[in-house]
């Protein structure tokens, strides 16, 4: 594929958002929904002429320029869309607090002195700034669902397969999608409207996981109340408390079967290249390639097994008619000096929200708010598999009727 034109990326960049390979623009290809509007693109997303990085740089020097470019990031150029460059991602992905020890942490603006969130920090610490108008990230276990929380932004989780990931870094292929951000409502439906196929999904149930509430903390109890307000009012039906979970299993057992799939997974696609390269990790994703590392057989089989068990569970709940509403991460971005041990609990809490859409590959979309301290909190509707385009103007349409604090 020809290389495609590219003009100098702009210097300025007070939030440290970019690679410093990632430093180049390149042109709207057409014209369309998205004109004039400018994006960014995670560093796990091939631009032809250009190195992608994965957010380590032994991994950039170790593989070739991409000589492709992703058919997502075409389809936004040629509906009038300008890349303004390849921002920071954590480490190959695996991580979900937005600080990459080789490339920085860039600064969230709308919670100063925590961080953006991860991996997509650069992603979505880009959109928080308005230095564009929407960025490209991925979600494999919340990595655009928390970040949206985290930096008081849209995002959405798409349903698992919907769009292509022909040319991304992947790393837990049953769970990987691909994602944006935006800080306003109507330029996230705008991409969605270009990128998403048409949804004529029309909800009829709403749900509320009680358990998955009561991982949150109070900082979510006013805008989830909020939000399932406005949604009984839209829908005219009342919201069933219910449990996501069967009775005799727990969210621990779930992010359990996750965690080790997916593992088994990564280092199926990356372990022979740690192996041979001994690439430097920070300690915490280290420490998930050694445990990748040390999956059997018999645990992923036996994890894929009950993953699948889960996956038919959670889209029966939701069947073809209904939405849940849920935190979309369990607390505030934590601070950026806070320990490893508090970071690591919140992780933990925030991954049995979040698991439970990522196993079963149905859509979410996150709802910017605001706590009483005016520090960001993610409320989130989830979708059936498909209902995408359906979800996010259902969303949006809560934002208009009421006032989000």
């Amino acid at each position: 594929m020809t290389k495609l034109p590219e003009t100098t990326f702009p210097a300025h960049d007070p939030i440290y958002s970019c690679v410093p390979h990632g430093q180049f623009s390149i042109p709207a290809t057409g014209s369309g929904l998205l004109n004039g509007l400018t994006f960014a693109v995670k560093d796990i997303f091939d631009i032809a002429g250009h190195p992608t990085g994965a957010g380590n740089p032994t991994w950039l020097a170790t593989h070739p320029v991409a000589t492709r470019t992703s058919p997502l990031v075409e389809q936004l150029l040629a509906a009038g869309a300008t890349m303004t460059g390849k921002v920071i991602t954590d480490e190959l992905a695996y991580s979900l607090n937005g600080d990459n020890m080789h490339y920085g942490t860039p600064v969230n603006v709308n919670a100063p002195g925590r961080v953006p969130g991860g991996s997509s920090s650069g992603s979505v610490a880009a959109v928080a700034a308005k230095l564009c108008d929407f960025a490209l990230g991925s979600d494999t276990g919340g990595s655009t669902r928390v970040p949206a929380s985290y930096c008081g932004v849209w995002g959405l989780r798409t349903t698992h397969d919907l769009l292509s990931r022909e040319h991304v870094v992947p790393l837990h292929t049953s769970f990987d999608t691909l994602t944006w951000f935006a800080h306003d409502p109507a330029t996230f439906t705008r991409v969605g409207e270009v990128l998403l196929p048409a949804s004529n999904f029309v909800p009829k149930r709403l749900l509320k996981p009680q358990a998955l509430w009561q991982l949150a903390s109070d900082d979510f109890a006013v805008p989830l109340q909020q939000v399932l307000d406005a949604v009984q009012a839209m829908l005219g039906v009342t919201a069933e408390t219910m449990s996501f979970t069967r009775d005799t299993e727990t969210l621990e057992q779930w992010r359990q079967a996750y965690v080790t799939m997916g593992a088994a997974e990564a280092w199926a696609l990356h372990g022979a290249w740690i192996l041979e390269h001994q690439p430097t990790f920070s300690v915490p994703i280290s420490a998930r390639w050694a445990l990748a590392q040390a999956v059997t057989a018999a645990q992923a089989q036996t994890a894929q097994n009950k993953v699948a068990e889960i996956r038919t569970h959670v889209r029966a709940i939701l069947n073809d008619d209904a939405i849940a509403i849920v935190p979309s991460a369990a607390g505030l971005a934590p601070l950026l000096n806070e320990s490893g041990d508090s970071v690591e609990r919140l992780r933990m809490r925030t991954m049995h929200l979040t698991c439970a859409v990522g196993i079963s590959g149905v859509c979410q979309v996150s709802i910017p708010f605001k706590n009483s301290a005016g520090v960001p909190v993610g409320v989130s509707l989830i979708g059936p598999a498909g209902s995408d385009l359906a979800l996010i103007r259902l969303a949006t349409g809560c934002e208009i009727n009421f006032q989000i604090n």
